[in-house]
């Protein structure tokens, strides 16, 4: 039974492996793996080149999982080994994966073990994503590499960057610039040795950044207070049930409330075309029902579900019409649903629930800045 468990655990890592390369492969050259008639198919050689992606981005992955599994050991919580998850289509753009998860075999009885194991796996992860940053950034390669992938830039050479976005326009293409966080934007303004540093639209394709901007984009979803994500874990520990409780619930709303704001305003539904009309209208009944299902477990009425989402779309109208520039970012929407949906708002209660010490609330302190220093208000622009 042992080696068939350990058996899973490998294979779904070496497909995760497998997927994560391919994906990486795709990032790097800029199409996919099923390729577009005008496309050009990739071979065996940019595959192994995905391996730039996929190892360190797997390496990030793995230490946060692994930081998880061995502090809930030393707690004496019986835990399985990490199951990767893979996901990669070959005809829409992905990372390859959908992460890993441990999966705990015993109820963990107090706030400090909570917290010993929500704590360890994004703070061991994060360290790693630091590293492969300052790797990533002091070891830009030449600008021709960029040529290599874009053989239309190099007629621009060095002033290649001017002409990315009119390039863009004129092939009807759309691309992904990485949004900065605190820690990202650092590294890009003071490590980077600025002639060799891609132009915004152009880093996915270098992947180590992407690896490193990735670890560090996952690391401040985990340490979202809310519900049992770790960053949950360790506010529960830090506060205890009962604020806990409270405070989850308020903190979420918020969250969604930035994410849809400015997706829709006043002036969308004032064209005086009543196709237009309809359209708008059948979007915002969809997105409404995305808000009723991502607070659907806020409380155990539906008409209260349905309240909080009709209150938080009016609230968006209202302040996007105050303030026409205000805009979230409508991607969080879905992590949302499936946070509020099927993860939880609210924490379980534990049997112990004596507080922590000094030093863990320190640690606390420490992952919260971490979520800071990781957070972008845009990840992909």
């Amino acid at each position: 039974m042992q080696r068939r468990k350990y058996l899973i655990h490998s294979i779904l890592f070496l497909i995760t492996l497998a997927t994560t390369t391919a994906a990486g492969a795709e990032w790097i050259f800029g199409r996919l793996f099923v390729p577009y008639p005008s496309s050009t198919p990739m071979g065996w050689a940019e595959f192994v080149a995905g391996f730039n992606f996929s190892i360190p981005f797997l390496t990030v992955l793995t230490v946060h999982e692994f930081g998880h599994y061995f502090v809930a050991r030393a707690n004496k919580v019986r835990v399985t080994l990490p199951y990767y998850i893979p996901f990669w289509l070959g005809f829409v753009q992905s990372i390859g994966t959908m992460g890993a998860f441990i999966r705990i075999e015993d109820t963990i009885s107090s706030r400090r073990k909570y917290f010993d194991i929500g704590v360890a796996g994004p703070l061991a992860g994060f360290a790693v994503a630091v590293l492969l940053l300052w790797y990533g950034f002091t070891h830009l390669p030449p600008v021709d590499y960029i040529f290599t992938i874009h053989p239309e830039y190099k007629k621009y050479g060095l002033r290649y960057g001017e002409f990315v976005t009119l390039n863009l326009s004129k092939a009807n293409n759309s691309a992904v610039a990485l949004g900065d966080n605190l820690l990202f934007w650092f590294f890009k303004t003071y490590v980077a040795d600025q002639s060799l540093l891609p132009h915004p639209y152009e880093m996915v394709h270098y992947p180590y950044l992407l690896a490193g901007y990735l670890s560090l984009f996952f690391t401040s979803l985990n340490l979202i207070p809310i519900g049992q994500l770790d960053g949950g874990h360790v506010l529960y520990a830090m506060i205890g049930r009962k604020r806990f409780n409270t405070l989850a619930p308020i903190l979420f709303i918020g969250f969604v409330f930035y994410a849809g704001l400015g997706f829709f305003r006043v002036s969308d539904f004032s064209t005086g075309n009543d196709e237009i009309f309809r359209d708008q209208l059948l979007k915002l009944l969809l997105y409404i029902t995305a808000l009723f299902l991502a607070f659907s477990r806020i409380n155990d009425q539906p008409i209260t579900a349905l309240l909080i989402a009709l209150s938080v779309a009016v609230g968006q109208f209202a302040l996007s019409f105050a303030f026409p520039t205000a805009e979230g970012y409508i991607g969080f929407i879905t992590f949302a649903v499936v946070l509020g949906r099927f993860l939880g708002v609210y924490h379980p209660e534990t049997e112990e629930n004596e507080p922590l010490s000094t030093s863990r609330k320190i640690l606390g302190w420490l992952a919260l800045i971490v979520f800071i220093l990781c957070f972008s208000p845009k990840p992909f622009v």
